[in-house]
């Protein structure tokens, strides 16, 4: 079960390889990686059949991001997050965060079933008013 503390530590890690990223402007995976962007991450796209996104090269596979990753998240379908988190764990990152419910890694902390816009400060008012929910109903993770 995922705990805020899970949350804190993958968000503190400043390398982060983003498998998932849409190749349309629009997509969520998109406006995921613009936004750890413009907050200063250093992310990676991870796409294998993009050569770019938003200028920044792409990486076929997580085993080709140099350096690697601190982090991974990875919002793919779900039937792709077995083979991706392991690739993670491979390449060496510390943390993977699933979109949805995700499997179990031995060595890597697992944030899962979570929206990461909900967890960044001053976030848009759809993802504060989201939170607010949960913290409401009882399922915002402590």
């Amino acid at each position: 079960m995922t705990t805020r503390r899970d949350i804190e530590a993958f968000l503190a890690l400043r390398r982060i390889a983003v498998a998932g990223v849409s190749r349309k402007p629009a997509g969520y995976g998109r406006m995921v990686f613009r936004e750890l962007r413009r907050r200063g991450y250093d992310v990676v796209p991870v796409h294998p059949e993009a050569e770019e996104v938003d200028g920044i090269a792409c990486a076929r596979r997580l085993a080709d991001v140099q350096p690697p990753p601190e982090a991974v998240l990875i919002l793919t379908s779900p039937a792709l997050y077995a083979r991706l988190g392991a690739e993670a764990k491979q390449a060496g990152a510390a943390a993977v965060w699933f979109r949805q419910k995700g499997p179990a890694l031995k060595g890597v902390a697992v944030v899962d079933d979570e929206c990461p816009l909900m967890w960044l400060r001053n976030t848009g008012w759809i993802h504060r008013f989201h939170r607010a929910l949960r913290r409401w109903s009882g399922t915002l993770p402590e």
